[in-house]
C-alpha cells in the first residue's frame, strides 16, 4: 500500500500551474494540479483510448470542454470523460483550485 499526503502538495505559483505526480504505474496515473485564481488549465485531448477523472479537491471554477463549453466545478465534484475528449479546467477569479486527475491507462 501507498499513502500520499495531498495536503503537502498545496503549492501555487503566479506564473504557471503547479503539477505533482502522485502515482504512476502501468495501470493508471494520478496527478495533482494546483491552479491559481483566474488561471486556466488549457483544454486539450490525447489521441488514445482510455478514461480520465478530474476531482476538485479545493476551490471552485469550471471544467472546460470543446467549443468553449463549461460545467461548474466545486469541491467534491468529479468530471469523467474519455481521454480523447477535450478537457481542461479554470479556477474562479477569487479562489485557487486544486484538482486530482486520474488517467487510465497512463499516457
Amino acid at each position: 500500500m501507498k499513502k500520499v499526503e495531498l495536503s503537502k502538495t498545496a503549492e501555487f505559483t503566479e506564473k504557471a500551474i503547479k503539477k505533482f505526480l502522485v502515482h504512476d504505474s502501468p495501470f493508471f496515473r494520478i496527478i495533482n494540479f494546483n491552479i491559481k485564481a483566474g488561471q486556466t488549465f488549457p483544454v486539450h485531448s490525447h489521441d488514445l483510448e482510455g478514461q480520465l477523472s478530474m476531482l476538485v479537491l479545493e476551490g471552485k471554477g469550471e471544467f472546460l470542454g470543446k467549443d468553449d463549453s463549461s460545467i461548474p466545478a466545486n469541491p467534491g465534484d468529479v468530471l469523467i470523460s474519455e481521454i480523447s475528449e477535450p478537457h481542461g479546467a479554470r479556477a474562479a477569479s477569487d479562489t485557487d483550485m486544486r484538482i486530482l486527475v486520474t488517467i487510465a491507462p497512463p499516457i
